[in-house]
């Protein structure tokens, strides 16, 4: 029987305890008789997590609950130094550890009774229960007596091999051949504006929309992700806020989170104008994050709370940054990545952010500042990480027909890649790269006979460094693997680079916008209008959006 503790008589401990629903309070409650029990389809003898109604290997529906022998491998972790929550203070250690029973099946836990430092990789892990009100945490710690260090458990599908997945096309008509991107608009840009974030939701829309010699009365879509609701700072209200402002009247609309990442609501636009709902559709993104914090920190707003249906933040994982961290320090496992790798990434677009003077960061980096940071979740410092601001872009997607009577030059839609190859949950997905990423990239190019050495500038989604270096290797800029050797010296990915990359400064230095901005600076240089900061003759270019969400990418050209 697994060992049991409690802390002072399984008094809550403050941190976000699990939602105990029918269909998963088996799993947080197994620790009271300290017996680790996992959904099991009894068809094909699949152990199924998160528990699921039907079996995903067999799509059988006889599911039982499987006890468990508490074994596990270590399969990945980070040790958390910036986050912190009630009875969790850091530094603490996030990990996925695999089942010996069935190693696709990953927990999320804590590593416990073990000094991080002499944390490997391939190590044995036993279960500790872990009392906290009326739920049971499986927790794990090394077994006293080591064997051989166990195989780590490999991806569903091998990295390299992304594109045998791939749907072909239905036809050979394109609906991207249909649209063009017309107008731009970028609000204000800063930290902790304290200005509402509709203000600058209006503020980037009216400029798109004058970028585009258009008026507001001749938008007939509006699109935005993520849609409305209660978001923390990563919203503005969403499509009904914008109208209500406006007053505008469109004949089609769209907005919600599960989409090709951030710029989702631009692909989902152009579906639409390609299908004739709209002919002039206004697409945005809004973030108000820095004033958000900035409120919660003086008590004027209060953040939402209560139980989670998330298999992670239990247990501290509260960041994209602790999932994000552990698949880099896979890469860094199979492939031997360093930190200084990701370096050459986050000072390219510091170099890159000098020249653009609404950048938020925008003073010189070396590689000794980046590696002298201070630590936020093993292995990112803090330069690996996007800044947060307050902002808002606005892009509008029109009819081709209608796009060339307009007065900017239009930029042209070349393919987009949109494909769901890998698991969407965080934790069940790609170990080696930022999931949803390689189907995607290799969707893209399905959709096209333009290649990698075709592509001019690439502004490639950064919320951490090795966001930026997953889509590098995926869109064929190098070998799945061969991001150390592509990156080292940074000259690459410089401007006057192989493949000039997030020209702007991206995420990392401008600002974080979730990927609307990289797509804003995309048209700025296919326009050839981005002043000091310009690619050469700039005619293609490649913009991704994700970041743990489902991503997505587009291949965009000057109109010749």
């Amino acid at each position: 029987m697994a060992e049991q503790t409690s802390a002072a008589a399984g008094e809550p401990s403050g941190r976000p305890l699990p939602l105990l629903t029918p269909d998963v309070e088996f799993f947080w409650t197994a620790g009271a008789d300290g017996k680790l029990r996992i959904r099991e389809c009894r068809a094909c003898s699949a152990l199924l997590h998160p528990p699921q109604p039907v079996c995903r290997y067999c799509r059988g529906h006889d599911l039982g609950i499987r006890e468990v022998s508490g074994a596990a491998t270590l399969a990945s972790f980070t040790v958390n130094h910036r986050f912190a929550l009630p009875g969790l203070p850091p530094p603490y250690v996030v990990a996925q550890v695999a089942l010996v029973e069935d190693t696709r099946v990953r927990l999320t836990t804590n590593i416990i009774d073990a000094d991080p430092d002499e944390l490997v990789l391939g190590m044995r892990l036993e279960v500790v229960f872990r009392r906290d009100g009326d739920v049971w945490l499986p927790l794990f710690r090394p077994v006293a007596d080591q064997p051989a260090l166990a195989p780590l458990p490999v991806d569903e599908i091998d990295p390299g091999r992304f594109a045998e997945q791939v749907r072909p096309m239905i036809r050979q008509e394109k609906f991207e051949e249909k649209v063009a991107l017309t107008g731009i608009g970028m609000s204000r840009l800063g930290r902790r504006l304290m200005v509402p974030p509709l203000e600058l939701t209006i503020e980037a829309c009216e400029r798109a929309v004058a970028d585009a010699g258009l008026a507001l009365d001749d938008i007939d879509g509006l699109s935005s992700y993520p849609g409305g609701g209660n978001l923390g700072g990563f919203g503005e209200g969403g499509v009904t806020a914008l109208e209500a402002a406006l007053g505008l009247r469109p004949t089609w609309h769209n907005g919600g989170i599960e989409t090709f990442g951030p710029g989702g609501s631009v692909i989902a636009a152009m579906t639409a104008v390609a299908a004739g709902l709209a002919r002039h559709v206004l697409c945005f993104r809004t973030v108000w994050e820095a004033t958000f914090n900035e409120l919660v920190k003086q008590g004027r707003v209060t953040p939402s709370g209560g139980r989670t249906t998330s298999w992670m933040m239990p247990f501290g994982a509260t960041s994209a940054a602790h999932h994000l961290a552990q698949n880099a320090q896979r890469h860094f496992h199979r492939y031997g990545t360093t930190r200084e790798t990701l370096g050459w990434i986050a000072l390219n677009q510091r170099a890159n952010a000098e020249l653009e003077p609404t950048a938020v960061y925008r003073d010189p980096m070396t590689m000794d500042d980046y590696l002298a940071a201070r630590p936020i979740t093993t292995p990112f410092g803090l330069y690996d990480c996007d800044v947060p601001c307050d902002g808002a872009l606005a892009v509008i997607v029109s009819a081709v027909d209608a796009a060339r009577d307009l007065p900017a030059p239009p930029v042209l839609v070349e393919a987009v890649g949109t494909q769901i190859v890998e698991r969407i949950e965080w934790d069940q997905s790609t170990l080696t790269h930022e999931p949803q990423v390689l189907g995607p990239a290799a969707h893209l190019w399905t959709r096209t006979t333009l290649r990698p050495e075709d592509v001019d500038v690439a502004e490639l989604y950064d919320g951490f460094t090795f966001n930026c270096l997953s889509w590098i290797e995926a869109l064929g800029f190098c070998g799945i693997g061969e991001a150390r050797d592509f990156l080292d010296g940074g000259k690459a990915i410089a401007r006057d680079g192989t493949i000039p990359v997030n020209t702007h400064g991206g995420q990392l230095s401008h600002g974080r916008t979730h990927g609307m901005g990289l797509l804003h600076e995309a048209v700025v240089q296919l326009r050839g209008a981005a002043g000091p900061r310009q690619v050469e003759d700039a005619r293609v270019a490649v913009v991704s959006s994700g970041g743990l969400t489902p991503g997505g990418a587009m291949l965009l050209r000057r109109d010749s």
